[in-house]
């Protein structure tokens, strides 16, 4: 397999170098379309056990806004509200139940059914993933990104997810940005505080 080529400069910056987290959005709708592309994005990116454990809820009607404004903190309610769309990024507590068909390599079910820190940790980790591919699949897609944990996870459980199978793991706010809502760009910690190569 030939190595494949570096995306252009362009791309790199709406993905990475010039996006921001974003903190007021327009009044411009999302489709059903777009929503349905964005997830047929970020699906492809790698979980453990291609188990996929992430399940979202796309927040987008006035009625749903305001199931979910209860569990906002209040410094994230206005944002939210003047979001196109929110998504609960959520795990589900019974991904194994999937395996079967999602990872035939073999049969790893009864890891997960026999051992439920285990089940609880790769849900975690791998919808935090999920979220993070959501976020990227966005910005390629032409759209603006807030994720946020400012929220109650409790509250939002109940509310959306009374059966107790979904866990909310944390929230995205989608759109377009407001140009007056932009920040500064924070600072970022260089390579040799965080990094090492061996």
């Amino acid at each position: 397999m030939t190595q494949r080529q570096a995306l252009p400069e362009a791309s790199l910056k709406q993905l990475f170098t010039d996006a921001r987290t974003v903190n007021g959005f327009q009044n411009a709708p999302i489709s059903d379309t777009t929503l349905h592309a964005l997830y047929d994005l970020l699906k492809w990116g790698p979980t453990a056990f291609n188990a996929q454990p992430a399940r979202y809820v796309f927040v987008r009607s006035a009625e749903a806004k305001e199931k979910l404004k209860p569990a906002l903190s209040p410094g994230n309610v206005a944002q939210t509200m003047a979001a196109s769309v929110t998504v609960i990024v959520a795990q589900d507590t019974r991904f194994y139940e999937h395996l079967p068909s999602q990872f035939p390599a073999y049969d790893a079910k009864p890891l997960f059914e026999a051992n439920a820190q285990l089940t609880e940790q790769t849900a975690m980790r791998n919808s935090s993933l999920q979220g993070a591919y959501l976020i990227l699949a966005a910005r390629a897609l032409g759209l603006d990104a807030g994720p946020q944990s400012g929220f109650n996870p409790e509250l939002v459980n109940q509310a959306f997810f009374p059966d107790g199978r979904y866990r909310a793991n944390f929230l995205v706010n989608l759109g377009l940005a407001d140009p007056a809502a932009i920040r500064p760009r924070n600072a970022r910690l260089g390579f040799d505080e965080v990094a090492q190569i061996l």
